[in-house]
């Protein structure tokens, strides 16, 4: 007897291989001791939250016994947090923002359905450059949309501009970029942004209908070696910013992110009531009070930068004495090495027999590399070396 929809049944086959390996661990964990399997397969960030972010409890604390103080809201979320945020972005954005231009959502893969949901007519596609986070997919599907990715360039991960503008069609309705990127660690640059913009310019009026470009950040606060991520909002009229706070202030768990669109998009209000009515009708019907207030809290703070770089710098270390070929990561916590002998499915189950734990690069639509958390404890990181070396016959 049939109790899944095919589509759903669909996707558990292929289900993501980041939990595949996580599940993984953790069997290995309860086989071996947690202190012998080294797992690099889940973006979970383990460093505490800011001092900020407690003493936004305490103070909620205070407040909590008072009549609504976490009741209903507006479906944007609170018009004080949202002002809070809309100041904060508008510094990163180099633009004026107000508090009717985001909207809160739970988490930026919320915010992303919740995008998808009001600018998608059946059968629109959202482009995006291989390699992807998995669930772009998914969320594209959720709104009766059809994915497509383009091949971003081999070991450097910058954008294939021209294959780019060669897959945008009648039916692109959002080319949605992540940088910081997961998996690769890439920043793409002005330059490579620029030149992004100006393919969207040329597309939006030859098709007569906005391509929106939708930037995924919740990686945005963690670059390094000086690199800067490139403001997307004052470039182009139809962009629209998307993060969370999962990572900046550790509150992964608590789903707290935004959509904030181009101050100056024309007729914005229509997108923005969109976004509202969609953040609704989803079933979110707001962002967490909780996780509102908290944001509101410790905007302008933020985890230990310097901890992830010692920590990247490590893992680097051990690559290289094992023999890997990378591209080094200018932010985010991943390494996106090439899997030895090209089989990226084969190499990862090689690590494996070292309790090493990755995740193929297949899994997120770019076959012959693997991904490497480096949001775990440096000790971890540099016990794992003579796995890596083994595996790769070193």
């Amino acid at each position: 007897m049939q109790l899944l929809s095919s589509q759903i049944s669909g996707y558990l086959e292929r289900a993501s291989w980041i939990r595949k390996m996580f599940e993984e661990g953790a069997r290995l964990k309860a086989e071996f001791g947690a202190d012998k399997v080294y797992d690099f397969s889940l973006g979970n960030p383990d460093l505490p939250p800011p001092a900020a972010v407690g003493q936004g409890l305490a103070d909620l604390a205070k407040v909590a016994d008072k009549p609504f103080a976490l009741g209903y809201m507006a479906n944007a979320g609170y018009d004080d947090a949202r002002a809070k945020l809309a100041e904060y972005l508008g510094r990163e954005q180099g633009c004026a923002l107000g508090a009717g231009d985001l909207v809160l959502t739970c988490g930026a893969a919320g915010g992303l359905n919740v995008l998808f949901r009001a600018v998608l007519e059946p059968g629109d596609e959202v482009l995006a450059p291989a390699p992807f986070f998995v669930e772009y997919g998914f969320y594209t599907e959720n709104h009766r949309g059809v994915f497509r990715s383009v091949k971003s360039k081999e070991l450097t991960f910058d954008l294939d501009l021209d294959a780019i503008e060669a897959a945008i069609g009648p039916k692109t309705r959002v080319v949605l970029v992540n940088s910081p990127h997961n998996p690769t660690g890439a920043v793409y640059s002005a330059g490579q942004m620029a030149g992004l913009v100006e393919i969207l310019k040329k597309k939006t009026a030859q098709y007569g209908r906005p391509v929106y470009l939708a930037a995924d950040e919740p990686y945005r606060f963690l670059v390094f070696d000086g690199v800067q991520v490139p403001p997307v909002l004052p470039m182009y009229e139809y962009a629209v910013v998307l993060g969370s706070f999962s990572k900046n202030l550790s509150l992964a768990g608590e789903r707290v992110g935004y959509v904030a669109v181009a101050p100056q998009m024309p007729d914005k209000g229509q997108l923005m009531a969109g976004l509202v009515l969609a953040n609704r009708i989803l079933g979110f019907v707001n962002a967490p009070a909780v996780g509102q207030k908290l944001m509101a809290a410790a905007l302008g703070s933020q985890v230990d930068v310097g901890i992830y770089d010692a920590r990247r710098k490590a893992m680097a270390e051990v690559l290289d004495a094992a023999g890997y070929e990378y591209s080094m990561p200018k932010g985010a916590f991943y390494f996106f090495p090439k899997a030895p002998g090209g089989d990226d499915v084969a190499f990862v189950q090689k690590l494996k027999e070292q309790r090493v734990l990755a995740v193929p690069g297949t899994g997120f639509g770019y076959p012959g590399y693997f991904r490497l958390t480096f949001c775990v404890d440096e000790k971890v990181i540099r016990a794992a070396g003579e796995g890596f070396k083994k595996a790769n016959g070193k």
